[in-house]
């Protein structure tokens, strides 16, 4: 079960829509999920329409007139999305645990007994106080929404600064990763500012970009996630990426360790490579900043390994590919689209296409 918090204590850089919309997005992939509103604002819980009389603070809290079970106060949401809401009583509980020994486990210790879920995202205050504290310690990793603004990126720093100190003062190692939202790619101010987010957070920046959109503000006065909202509309493509991202990254099982190849088994792999073609991906977009290439030749997977180099006006990379018939698209500055010289596609679930290549032998 991967625990993932959703954190930064600036507001307004789209944390509870990436929480709500992310898990939306996970449990159309197949995975079970389920969202814990830890924000005494209960943002979540009311972007999702529910209003439920019991919530986190029955579970956490010493003092609730009724002390209920995390599994007590879960709401079905929607096929495989959980919801664990929150209300504004919420906030009391930082003055409650004040003096409390352990209070930094509370959630820890909740969490620890919870089964049958796939992800649980937590969806935390825009503060860095002690419900912050609790669901960083409950978590392996942390995704960081980051507007492409210099006050924005200031807000991380700080939360990377407490993600250091949950790991020298409570011996709890933390992965974060951080995800540009509200990009405006009619601004050029943004695309400088996607550059520098790029230099500094390299290692840790998330390939997927959540654009502006005005369709993940108006799923919300409607009480619904994008998806269930307007499934063709950027915002559930941007979020349904994300999720196809962060589930690429889930852990394999072991690999088996075996001994040398024999004379053999060397020949047979060298017959193998043998079938592979040489495949080049270019695009011609002289002002972009950045060109990826995904399908399902690398399971739509962005990395350092997809992203096209530029050489003049042109991007390009080589794929080394069986022969055979694939999909794929183009991602241009966050933008995913198709290939624009290849006439060959196909529809996919999102209204769009997707560019057909063949690979023969």
């Amino acid at each position: 079960m991967r625990i993932i918090s959703i954190a930064n204590q600036k507001g307004g850089c789209g944390k509870t829509t990436t929480a709500i919309n992310l898990s939306s997005s996970l449990a159309l992939n197949g995975r079970k999920v389920l969202l814990v509103d830890l924000d005494p604002q209960a943002h979540a819980s009311l972007g999702l329409n529910v209003q439920s009389q019991h919530s986190i603070y029955n579970v956490i809290s010493r003092i609730a007139p009724r002390k209920l079970s995390l599994e007590q106060i879960i709401v079905r949401v929607q096929g495989q999305f959980d919801l664990a809401p929150s209300n504004v009583l919420s906030g009391t509980l930082e003055q409650e645990l004040a003096d409390e020994i352990g209070r930094e486990l509370k959630l820890t210790t909740i969490l620890s007994g919870l089964k049958g879920y796939d992800y649980v995202i937590i969806d935390c205050p825009p503060n860095l106080g002690f419900l912050t504290i609790n669901a960083l310690r409950a978590s392996s990793e942390v995704i960081i929404p980051v507007e492409a603004s210099r006050f924005s990126m200031q807000g991380v720093e700080r939360l990377i600064d407490i993600i250091q100190l949950v790991k020298d003062r409570l011996n709890h190692a933390i992965e974060y990763r951080v995800l540009v939202t509200m990009f405006d790619s009619r601004l050029r101010h943004s695309f400088d500012m996607l550059e520098k987010i790029r230099t500094d957070f390299a290692r840790n920046l998330l390939g997927t970009i959540i654009h502006v959109n005005v369709k993940l503000k108006e799923c919300v006065a409607n009480g619904s996630t994008v998806d269930a909202f307007d499934k063709y509309c950027r915002g559930a493509k941007d979020y349904y990426s994300l999720a196809k991202e962060l589930i690429t990254m889930e852990k394999k099982p072991a690999e088996v360790s075996f001994s040398p190849l024999s004379t053999q088994m060397k020949q047979v792999v060298k017959e193998k490579v043998k079938d592979l073609i040489s495949t080049t991906f270019s695009f011609v977009a002289p002002e972009a900043q950045s060109v990826y290439v995904a399908g399902d030749f690398n399971n739509w997977y962005i990395d350092e390994s997809s992203r096209l180099q530029k050489n003049g006006d042109r991007w390009q990379t080589k794929f080394d590919l069986k022969p055979g018939v694939y999909q794929y698209r183009f991602i241009v500055d966050g933008q995913w689209q198709e290939d624009p010289r290849n006439p060959r596609c196909i529809k996919n679930i999102f209204g769009d296409s997707n560019s057909i290549i063949e690979v023969k032998a």
